[in-house]
């Protein structure tokens, strides 16, 4: 979320639709540092198109 700047809603509808990876660790949600720089990666490349 803090690196994103995105608030907890928009967040939660990342995951949901799946367009940011994460995984599950017990009752934790975690966000691969690998999965911020492809999700960031992808919507550069959406936009410039």
């Amino acid at each position: 979320m803090a690196r994103l700047k995105i608030g907890r809603s928009a967040l939660y509808d990342l995951l949901r639709t799946r367009r940011l990876a994460s995984l599950t660790i017990g009752r934790a949600r975690r966000i691969p540092a690998h999965a911020l720089d492809d999700y960031v990666q992808r919507h550069l490349e959406e936009v410039a198109r």
